[in-house]
């Protein structure tokens, strides 16, 4: 406790004198998350200058070896610092798929050589990762996709398509699933590659959503060429990294942690409310907090070496359905407001944008149903699930 005690405080120190003033400001557009890559526009140098002298420390990764660029932190360490970036309201310094996502599946189940290229990179914010996963007739049956990689001797041939390909046309680098056997069962010949998209082939088409934004694209392969060594883990045997990277990215959009609660959004906002929907915004934190004990008990567990497994699908579930909720409340609060789709006034329509968009977040990453599916037979037990 006392090793614990100084380490807060060293942290606290540093996180005072380190942090940008800027970097402690609430976010409000999307471009005010920084995601890195060989693209990246950074917004300010304080975004710039914030994600070095993190990434320098090995906290953009915390609990990561620090030979893979992380900060090779305990659980206990890494927990402590996200409190203290919490108590100043410091933003994240990335939002990374190669984070939360890849890094990961890599840990677990990369090559040494792909592990010492790839990781740093991640951490550092040099490299911006998309995921190949969802097919158009391959969503929530993911086993049933199509896009296939031949094998060419030095390197896989890849042709086929993905669909809601989260900043596809922004990222470096894709994570993808490919079917390399088709001869058994759906499960037992996919594989797991990674490739850059830049490669001859690779094409992206962005998919307006009902926000006006267009985060998803469909992605085309047409004979593009990738070399063996970048295939993780064994041929055929890819669908065991897929379920192990799924429970982590179901954990991901379930966590929509916020650094304010809702009551203080909607006061900054300088709107007032009236007791019934004062009553509903309570309800709300009661659920967010115990939603967030869930999390944290959910989380250490799987620290300490105990598998998330179905239990991501509860996360996944309960998180986006929580975050519809918030936003539900804020367009509520807002009144007709918070239906301005245009002008400064309004940020151009921020809010009721973000509202729209949050409806997709029970659909991706496993729609609810699905989720639920998962609950009712995996966790519940329930007969006949």
């Amino acid at each position: 406790m006392t090793d614990l005690k100084e380490f807060r405080s060293q942290t606290r120190d540093w996180l005072e004198e380190n942090c940008p003033a800027e970097m402690r400001v609430a976010m409000v557009r999307e471009k005010d998350a920084c995601w890195g890559g060989k693209n990246w526009v950074f917004q300010s140098e304080a975004q710039k200058t914030w994600l070095e002298l993190m990434a320098a420390k090995g906290w953009t990764a915390p609990s990561w070896p620090k030979q893979y660029g992380g900060g090779d932190l305990s659980r206990a360490e890494a927990k402590v610092l996200g409190q203290e970036m919490e108590r100043i309201n410091a933003r994240p310094p990335l939002h990374s798929f190669g984070i939360w996502m890849l890094g990961p599946a890599l840990l677990k189940f990369g090559s040494e050589e792909q592990k010492l290229k790839y990781l740093p990179e991640i951490c550092r914010g040099e490299i911006r990762w998309c995921q190949g996963y969802s097919e158009p007739n391959a969503g929530s049956d993911l086993a049933a996709l199509a896009t296939k990689a031949e094998d060419k001797g030095d390197h896989f041939l890849v042709n086929g398509q993905k669909i809601w390909t989260s900043y596809a046309d922004q990222a470096d680098w894709i994570f993808c699933l490919v079917r390399t056997d088709a001869s058994g069962k759906k499960q037992e010949g996919v594989s797991f590659l990674l490739f850059d998209m830049q490669t001859p082939g690779v094409s992206t088409k962005p998919i307006k959503l009902i926000s006006g934004n267009s985060p998803f694209c469909e992605t085309f392969f047409v004979d593009v060429k990738v070399p063996k060594e970048n295939l993780v883990g064994e041929l055929n045997k890819g669908w065991t990294i897929t379920k192990y990277l799924l429970t982590h990215e179901r954990e991901m959009i379930g966590d929509q942690t916020k650094t304010k609660s809702l009551s203080q959004e909607i006061a900054d906002m300088g709107i007032t409310v009236g007791p019934v929907l004062q009553a509903k915004i309570c309800e709300f934190e009661i659920d967010d907090w115990a939603f967030d004990q869930t999390m944290n008990r959910m989380l250490a567990e799987a620290k300490a070496g105990a598998s998330l497994g179905a239990k991501s699908s509860m996360l996944k579930y309960y998180g986006t359905e929580l975050n519809k909720r918030r936003y539900e409340l804020l367009m509520d609060a807002s009144g007709h407001d918070g239906l301005q789709w245009e002008g400064a006034n309004s940020n151009d329509g921020e809010l009721a944008r973000l509202w729209l968009r949050t409806k997709g977040n029970s659909i991706e990453g496993g729609t609810s149903e699905i989720m639920l599916n998962i609950i009712a037979k995996h966790i519940l037990q329930m007969p006949g699930a």
